[in-house]
């Protein structure tokens, strides 16, 4: 099966944009194959591509006619340049390397003609030639087989939202991610304002794993972009910053948002060291955020209804399990017994039943380095720029506080958790006389080690089911938070089931490569 579409009478500036909506897409594996004769147009679209890549201001795209083949490294991938114009005999093309560019990264082929039959990859080909009506302008035809079909589709529903929008001739540049399905770009308009597009189709549910129903229902997360439009407007009410939705297509799941810049936390820590400031200012935007309480649901102008369920035992519960079916099986290659395994449960769902008795409010989930952006022009509590909430719950207050200080991808010193942690109950405190640090330290303790929890099992299901290995080296930060956890009191039980089942040898030792599909049989999706 093939897919096949032409795009017709793109002037020079388009079809530099549709390159760029190529980058966007690009993943290692992809071999791009350009055709077209000579003044096509194809040096053009080369350039577009690599540039929207590697970004322009740290790049220069010189022609790779004399040297056949021109390389660049990226954070997303390494590409691949080929041209194999001056190429006189096609078994050539083996000692330019591309089975090794394929290997590492995506290889992007002119006059690939010249060595047809021995192009091999997830192959796209581009076709350029002057459209009929009007010389100035290219028709580009793409063709594609396997994993292109899908997402030639998507390319061109994106371009046509980018159409509608009036911003399809704006530069677009990939932003890199974190480990999220959703993908986010850069637009720059004319005036030298920036705007981010956001790309997140509809996911569909996974297998069902428990009562008939997939991981994603049982932890209530989004499933699309609704319940980010809604929230982000229900947080802009709360005054902290969320990014403003200035064009939807919720069908598509297609937004063009507010942009925030690219003082993210972690960023900005590492260049200015500036970590205590930030993390006081983000704690204090969780402090203004306790004044205001999440509803039951929340309507769009659409009239859809976006439900904001509770982050209960249920939700808590699925998630403490990642660690059983991800990382004790990474690590120890076996699973777990039923009996401590039952134990682990009981000993959680006591936690969770005393959790559900506390006071609660918006637990925006992921309020952490990656997602905080730090706005010094705006005013407090609205100089945290919040980015990640979609899948926002009414929960206990402490889960986005120890989410904060103990990041999972920066180290939080202890002395600055408890500086930070000691601020935020005495703040709290001075205002609400119902208020109980002791309680409430409890619940940061108990919600921290649920999280810490959770982490583990993800970062193994990222490096053992989605490849991505580079989780892996966080994982003795979250067993040094976890360890602060488990030092509070009232969780002694619980700390001896994991000193019991991860002795403090383990939790250094390094994760299996792979695992047995007998192990992950219940590992969640």
């Amino acid at each position: 099966m093939k897919s096949e579409h032409t795009v017709h009478a793109l002037d020079e500036r388009a079809l530099a944009r549709l390159a760029e909506l190529l980058a966007f897409t690009v993943r290692s594996g992809d071999l791009i194959a350009l055709h077209g004769d000579l003044g096509a147009g194809k040096t053009t679209f080369a350039r577009a591509f690599i540039e929207a890549v590697s970004h322009p201001e740290t790049v220069e795209v010189p022609s790779p006619t004399f040297t056949l083949v021109q390389t660049y490294a990226t954070p997303r991938l390494t590409l691949a340049h080929f041209d194999l114009y001056r190429l006189t005999d096609p078994a050539e093309l083996d000692e330019l390397g591309l089975d090794d560019a394929l290997k590492t990264g995506a290889a992007l082929i002119e006059w690939p003609e010249r060595v047809q039959n021995r192009l091999h990859g997830v192959r796209l080909d581009i076709h350029l030639v002057e459209s009929p009506a009007d010389p100035d302008t290219r028709d580009v035809t793409l063709r594609g087989e396997s994993t292109w079909i899908p997402r030639i589709d998507r390319l061109l529903e994106i371009r046509a939202f980018l159409v509608r929008t009036n911003t399809a001739a704006q530069p677009l540049r990939y932003l890199q991610g974190d480990a999220s399905p959703r993908r986010y770009a850069r637009l720059s308009a004319p005036d030298g304002t920036h705007t981010i597009l956001m790309d997140w189709p509809r996911q569909p549910d996974g297998p069902p794993i428990r009562d008939g129903l997939p991981y994603s229902r049982i932890a209530h997360l989004a499933e699309s972009v609704a319940p980010f439009v809604a929230i982000a407007g229900a947080l802009e009410l709360a005054a902290v910053s969320a990014p403003r939705i200035h064009h939807a297509d919720l069908d598509a799941g297609l937004l063009i948002i507010e942009d925030f810049g690219d003082a993210v936390f972690g960023s900005e820590m590492r260049l200015h060291g500036n970590q205590s400031q930030l993390w006081s200012a983000g704690v204090d935007t969780l402090i203004a955020l306790r004044t205001a309480s999440p509803p039951a649901s929340l309507l769009l102008p659409s009239g859809e209804i976006v439900p904001i369920p509770p982050y209960d035992a249920q939700a808590l519960g699925i998630e403490t399990e990642l660690l059983l079916d991800w990382y004790w099986p990474a690590l120890h290659r076996t699973k777990l017994s039923a009996d401590l395994r039952a134990h682990y449960l009981d000993l959680w769902q006591a936690v969770f039943a005393r959790l559900a008795t506390l006071p609660t409010g918006w637990a925006l989930r992921d309020y952490h380095s990656p997602n905080l952006i730090w706005l010094p022009d705006r005013t407090a509590p609205a100089n945290v720029g919040i980015i990640d909430f979609q899948d926002a719950q009414e929960g206990p207050h402490a889960y986005d506080l120890v989410s904060l200080l103990q990041d999972a991808r920066v180290d939080v010193p202890a002395a600055l958790e408890a500086e930070l942690l000691a601020h935020y109950c005495d703040t709290v405190a001075a205002r609400d006389s119902t208020f109980g640090a002791g309680t409430f330290r409890w619940s940061y303790a108990a919600l921290g080690a649920q999280r810490n929890s959770k982490i583990l099992g993800i970062f193994a299901r990222l490096a053992h089911r989605d490849g991505k290995p580079q989780y892996l080296a966080h994982i003795p930060r979250i067993w040094t938070y976890l360890a602060r956890d488990l030092a509070h009191p009232e969780l002694a039980d619980l700390k001896a089931w994991y000193d019991h089942a991860f002795p403090q040898t383990s939790r250094t030792a390094p994760l299996s490569a792979s695992l047995a599909p007998s192990q992950t049989a219940r590992a969640h999706t």
